[in-house]
């Protein structure tokens, strides 16, 4: 399986900041030292007239010149700098290599993932909740395009989001557009606070265990199934955020990291079962201990790399 990997653009931060920049490059240095069967890939950065497939140009402006004002700067959660900047457009660069690769006919097709991504919080005006640029919108508007260019023909995309905070940037982008069907469930109470509708939402309660989450994540996928029976996607972007593990420090839920394997084997299992193309993507993960954190995203990775395997098996046979 494919990885693309960013980490080399640093983002220096404060004594004491609560994003946990390092997880990143923790997480590369882990796969790199013993990958089995994951590549590490650098996918380069995302252009401007890409940003804008999802982004009003005025806010890709004041990204890339550092003229974000201070309340943007704040709702973001970084002040910023060159290096902020940098990163942005290098994290959703991976997510659309990613993508590519998951929609391709070769080897490498099927399962493909980002080391980062999933910064879900960004709208097209503005960034939020530590996400400065949307790379799940902007990479499947750009892979819809380029999907029609070659086959004359839409392409429909599902986003399945378990981050524990709901994605309410990629629910408002696609609130009007019903090639992409977005779904998110995520802690009730917990950010954002004031949420934008998706296709489908389920909360969840805090102190949630892993039966709780599983027994609420399977009717929820087969309902997803139901509302797209008649236009199904051709790509889904799962969002495997690490940070519903009880270890974390702003999750509020109680999943075990067993219990956030079956998730991934239950999400991973059945797009692999329908034959869809599959992005995965790390999302959030702020645990006590970032060794941990780091540990539930390689074991994303490690079932994504296995699914990858289960999809080149059928597409052999």
């Amino acid at each position: 399986m494919i990885a693309f990997q960013f980490d080399s653009h640093i983002l220096p931060l404060p004594p004491g900041h609560r994003f946990p920049i390092g997880k990143y490059g923790l997480l590369r240095q882990r796969v790199a030292a013993d990958p089995r069967g994951i590549a590490l890939r650098v996918g380069g950065p995302a252009s401007e007239g890409e940003l804008a497939l999802a982004h009003e140009p005025g806010y890709i402006a004041d990204v890339l010149a550092g003229t974000l004002s201070a309340a943007r700067q704040r709702e973001i959660g970084f002040d910023w700098t060159p290096a902020l900047a940098a990163r942005a457009v290098w994290s959703v660069g991976a997510t659309i290599a990613a993508a590519r690769t998951a929609l391709s006919d070769g080897a490498d097709g099927g399962v493909a993932a980002s080391l980062g991504g999933g910064t879900h919080h960004a709208g097209a005006a503005g960034g939020s909740g530590y996400c400065v640029f949307n790379d799940v919108a902007v990479a499947a508007r750009l892979m819809q395009a380029e999907w029609h260019r070659r086959h004359r023909a839409l392409l429909q995309v599902a986003v399945i989001d378990l981050d524990v905070h709901q994605g309410n940037g990629t629910a408002a982008i696609f609130a009007d557009d019903d090639t992409v069907f977005t779904f998110s469930m995520h802690g009730e109470r917990n950010f954002p606070f004031r949420k934008s509708p998706s296709d489908l939402d389920v909360g969840l309660p805090d102190g949630c265990d892993d039966a709780t989450y599983l027994d609420a994540l399977r009717p929820a996928l087969d309902e997803l199934w139901r509302r797209t029976a008649e236009r199904p996607p051709g790509l889904v972007f799962y969002v495997a955020g690490a940070d519903p593990h009880e270890g974390d420090r702003l999750g509020r839920l109680r999943l075990t990291t067993a219990g956030l394997a079956a998730r991934d084997e239950l999400v991973l299992g059945q797009l692999v079962e329908r034959r869809l193309p599959a992005v995965v993507l790390m999302a959030g993960g702020y645990g006590h201990v970032v060794d941990t954190t780091v540990d539930v995203h390689l074991q994303t990775l490690r079932i994504a790399e296995r699914a990858q395997r289960a999809w080149r098996a059928v597409s052999l046979a």
